[in-house]
């Protein structure tokens, strides 16, 4: 058998974290391009992905969670990381080349900052994801913050600070997947840690064939933000949330259906954001503390 490349490692303070499920093809194109140790967790796959990622890429540390965790198998990866900066990446994404040691050098200049979201270039044109043009025009102060200050991220294309994302428990078992970052920007934020995003460094997406059709993927996200409502926004938003997603078609109605069966696990759970972190959510969606989620791809 070929002896495999040797990995570049670009930042020896970075590791990167990817969980997958049932996505071998993806991955065996993707696990090679990142240039650092990479862990991945696997979310029960019924498509033989850990041994051929075994075969195929030795050097990367596989974990066979037997079950779907789904973004909260990326917690399983963050504990066994041994770098204090953790990338995120998809089984459709990398980063390119710089990139995550552009992410690095901020993270270690700035204790403050716990996440670092950088720019995300989709499919083979490049083209630029609007949710970052959403980032761009993110209204909250600068106050002296070494790039632009935001309330949310996306997963496949932002680096944490390990200390700070194991603190307030990572990713949770109750909203799952899509959606899961948004509840996760508010507790660090509740915790006094900062998020920004830093334009210029790439992150390139390459849309999974075996993603979910729009109306699936809409259902899920819209089930996210009922979730993330009833752990964190005051009920009267947690219910306005409600209301709004209802309002919005077949696949949001599903969706707030989809919620009512983990709504008591999420009220167990639930505690009710501080007041500045709130302020800051009424002012990055237009008044109201029932957010716009985005809707990517």
């Amino acid at each position: 058998m070929p002896s495999q490349p040797r990995r570049v490692v670009e930042d020896p303070r970075v590791t990167v974290v990817v969980a997958s499920r049932d996505r071998r093809a993806d991955l065996l194109a993707t696990l090679g391009r990142h240039r650092a140790p990479v862990i991945l967790v696997d979310n029960g796959s019924s498509d033989g992905t850990p041994d051929a990622v075994r075969r195929a890429h030795p050097d990367v540390e596989v974990v066979e969670a037997g079950r779907n965790l789904a973004a909260a198998g990326r917690n399983v990866g963050v504990q066994r990381a041994r770098t204090p900066f953790v990338a995120f990446a998809d089984d459709d994404s990398w980063w390119e080349p710089g990139a995550l040691h552009a992410a690095a050098e901020l993270l270690d200049a700035h204790p403050e900052v716990a996440v670092v979201q950088v720019d995300v270039l989709v499919g083979e044109e490049n083209r630029r994801d609007p949710f970052c043009d959403e980032l761009t025009r993110s209204p909250l102060p600068r106050d002296g913050a070494p790039a632009i200050p935001v309330l949310g991220f996306m997963a496949c294309a932002a680096m944490v600070r390990r200390e700070d994302f194991l603190a307030v428990g990572g990713f949770d078992d109750v909203v799952r997947f899509p959606g899961e970052e948004e509840r996760l920007s508010w507790d660090l934020a509740a915790a006094g840690r900062s998020l920004v995003y830093l334009p210029g460094p790439v992150v390139h997406h390459h849309p999974s064939q075996h993603r979910h059709d729009p109306f699936s993927r809409q259902r899920r996200v819209t089930r996210s933000r009922v979730l993330s409502g009833a752990l964190r926004l005051p009920w009267r938003d947690a219910v306005g949330r409600v209301g709004e997603e209802w309002r919005a078609g077949a696949a949001r109605r599903q969706g707030v259906l989809d919620a009512l069966g983990d709504l008591p696990a999420a009220v167990r759970q639930r505690r009710p954001l501080p007041g500045p972190v709130l302020a800051d959510i009424a002012l990055t969606s237009g008044g109201s503390t029932s957010p716009r989620v985005s809707r990517r791809t």
